[in-house]
């Protein structure tokens, strides 16, 4: 905290960065939903919260707000790596189903689905379901093109084509056919999501879990925003990472703090996580770097780490100590603090119905208001007037973590 915020006991300026997932979306994505579920928190929770302009390229948003009689402000930014997203994913069917193979080859042959499954269920499902989905298509297509075949054979021996030929007079209906079923799918995938996700399995696969050379340049611009803002007099620089952007933040901030970059007597530097899917890429036999970040991240005093989980989202691995399943928990581990967002309880039951089976939505849950709020609100966190160490002093982990070590992959980058 600054001179200013310890005297005060409040925060009245704040520093957020925002790492999404992997999303190929730009970020007023992520500033209309934050505008549309500020005001419905408010109003459940009976708090003001306005959002302006961001002013330039940086922040992207600003927000005002008036909690617990306090007045704060925030700055809000999304750590852009969409384009990096589109890059990677194919646009080609072929591509896709290439990708498919690749990557359930990497996650079988070097046995981490098989840790993976030792963990929670939902996220390996949820890993399943475009490998299932897309074979699934394929299986489709197939019978579709079989079907045509044997229709254009029948026509053509009717018709009195020679004998012998009709199977080769066949094939390009049956091709057709096939195709169109696939296109078909394919130009669907807005509400099927096998495409998308399959291409998120596949990035974190491609290189057996190093981490890309674009993608290392631009965690390396993170680490200078966040580093430049800690230079700034604000009281709080608070990191949010959710969904596969949780283990690039711990990359990020590692590397903040390894170069020394965290003034003594500065801003309180704050990382909240959010339904992380760290062990998809920390389990895979190239993720050296991953590790040794999680690892060096976990004890260290320059940070908060609150990492936010519940089990409800099928597509996190909720409630996973993310270092020490792992299995690079150091010996003066303090980090980070797992706790669940709990949807059942916090969620009402009729929207906990509406929302269930919604699993895509779910996942965005954290970051979308709550109409029985407890203890994390992601609004009171991000504009609120304490620190994300104030917020859960004293708060106990949710006593059905899991910390047991089960990668079997544990080396790490020197």
């Amino acid at each position: 905290m600054t001179m200013r915020a310890a005297q005060a006991g409040k925060v009245a300026r704040r520093r957020v960065f925002y790492i999404p997932g992997y999303d190929p979306f730009p970020p007023r994505r992520y500033r209309e939903l934050y505008r549309n579920e500020a005001a419905r928190q408010a109003g459940i929770s009976g708090y003001t919260i306005a959002l302006l302009p961001g002013g330039g390229q940086a922040p992207d948003w600003q927000v005002t707000a008036e909690m617990d009689g306090a007045r704060s402000e925030a700055a809000i930014e999304v750590l852009v790596w969409s384009d990096i997203v589109q890059e990677s994913m194919s646009h080609s069917i072929a591509g896709t189903y290439a990708q498919l193979l690749r990557t359930a080859w990497v996650y079988i042959s070097t046995g981490a689905l098989f840790r993976l499954m030792r963990l929670r269920k939902g996220p390996v499902i949820a890993g399943f379901y475009p490998v299932a989905m897309l074979l699934a298509e394929l299986a489709l297509a197939l019978a579709a093109a079989w079907l045509a075949m044997t229709a254009a054979a029948r026509l053509w021996a009717l018709a009195g084509g020679a004998e012998g030929w009709g199977a080769l007079a066949g094939v390009m209906p049956g091709v057709l056919a096939g195709w169109a079923v696939l296109a078909w799918f394919r130009a669907r995938d807005g509400k099927l999501f096998a495409y998308y996700l399959m291409h998120d399995l596949a990035f974190s696969a491609r290189q057996r879990g190093a981490t890309p050379p674009a993608l290392e340049a631009r965690l390396a611009d993170f680490a200078d925003r966040i580093a430049e803002a800690l230079a700034e007099d604000v009281d709080e620089v608070l990191v949010v990472g959710h969904s596969s952007g949780a283990h690039l933040a711990v990359s990020a901030l590692a590397e903040v703090i390894r170069q020394g970059r965290v003034p003594a007597d500065g801003s309180a530097l704050s990382f909240l996580s959010l339904g992380q899917v760290v062990p998809m890429v920390s389990f895979l036999p190239g993720a050296d770097r991953l590790r040794a970040d999680l690892a060096f991240l976990s004890a260290r005093a320059e940070i908060t780490w609150v990492d936010v989980s519940a089990p409800g989202d099928g597509c996190s691995f909720a409630l996973c100590d993310p270092v020490a399943v792992s299995g690079v928990a150091p010996p003066g581990k303090r980090w980070p603090l797992v706790i669940s967002a709990a949807f059942t309880r916090t969620l009402s039951p009729d929207r906990w119905k509406a929302l269930r089976w919604r699993f895509f939505r779910l996942h965005f849950q954290y970051l979308c208001a709550f109409d029985r709020p407890g203890d994390y609100d992601y609004f009171r966190i991000t504009a609120g007037p304490k620190t994300l160490a104030q917020r859960f002093a004293g708060r106990r982990p949710s006593r059905s973590r899991i910390e047991r070590a089960v990668s079997g992959y544990r080396g790490r980058a020197a």
